[in-house]
């Protein structure tokens, strides 16, 4: 594990948020809509989704224009292993997973993986303290 949070202070960084949405009440949204706000350039995967925010969606990391500094994951655990062999194909290794996102079968990939990661902590809130 890895604290990635020093990255959201560095200029140009970008998040990629797996689990996008336009459904107001979920953290895919709520975080999307506000690492936007924010400034970050921001890019919504979520297979189910052509648009988030009135922005383009992608299906998957590696369908991505451009290599975002960070994959952030708002999806479940068993989903998000699968975004971990996306993430290791694509050649990301930034890892964020988000509270309750986290599994110790995630650990065990993310530690046999080529990856940086840190888990069971806010983008938002650490988006905060970087700022500061």
């Amino acid at each position: 594990m890895k604290d990635l949070t020093p990255l959201l202070a560095e200029p140009g960084t970008s998040l990629a948020i797996v689990g996008a949405t336009d459904r107001l009440t979920k953290y895919g949204s709520i975080i999307y809509r506000d690492m936007k706000s924010k400034g970050f350039p921001v890019f919504a995967v979520n297979p189910y989704r052509s648009t988030v925010d009135g922005d383009q969606c992608w299906a998957k990391v590696g369908d991505l224009p451009e290599t975002p500094t960070i994959v952030v994951l708002v999806v479940p655990a068993k989903r998000g292993i699968g975004v971990l062999a996306d993430c290791a194909d694509a050649g990301l290794r930034n890892i964020w997973i988000q509270p309750g996102a986290f599994s110790m079968e995630m650990k065990d990939v993310l530690d046999e993986g080529d990856f940086d990661w840190l888990a069971e902590a806010c983008v938002m809130v650490r988006a905060r303290v970087a700022a500061v």
